[in-house]
């Protein structure tokens, strides 16, 4: 029962966050939309007061070497472009079918695990893979708006 309900709940947020990205290359990008998403996603680390979601050493270390390689995957189709003196994320064709897939794969893997690893720790090592890609991101995403804000003339003068 769980691990359907958390399907379907990572599908729908799945749908949501390709909506909220498609929607957000309208809008200029900053620093401060770079760093929140992470922070407020850190929250979720509170569910490891409960015994229900403790993962063991090597279930963290294998959660956040598959988020490390997600994150490769979104640095990669992650780019940004100088309008007037505003930065936009360039909107990618493929990053929504990159989203798609990644959602799926995981979506299968969980569905597989499921049947060796209790329903608590495997929500405990998804949510550890997640937050393994999107830190790594958007440190990259942070780094390149940086680099891009430091070549705007009338941005820099008023820093």
């Amino acid at each position: 029962m769980y691990l359907w309900l958390s399907t379907i709940a990572a599908i729908v947020m799945g749908a949501a966050v390709i909506f909220i990205r498609m929607k957000a290359s309208e809008r200029p990008i900053n620093a401060k939309r770079i760093i929140l998403p992470p922070i407020f996603m850190s929250t979720g680390s509170l569910m490891f007061i409960f015994p229900f979601f403790r993962v063991s050493p090597l279930q963290i270390i294998e959660a956040l070497l598959v988020g490390l390689l997600f994150s490769f995957v979104l640095i990669k189709s992650s780019k940004f472009e100088v309008v007037g003196d505003d930065i936009y994320l360039k909107r990618s064709k493929a990053f929504a079918f990159i989203l798609i897939g990644l959602l799926l794969f995981r979506i299968t893997l969980k569905i597989i695990l499921s049947e060796s690893i209790n329903v608590g720790e495997l929500s405990g090592m998804f949510w550890i893979l997640a937050f393994g890609m999107i830190v790594p991101w958007r440190i990259s995403m942070f780094i390149q708006y940086k680099k891009l804000f430091s070549n705007i003339p009338s941005k820099s003068l008023n820093s």
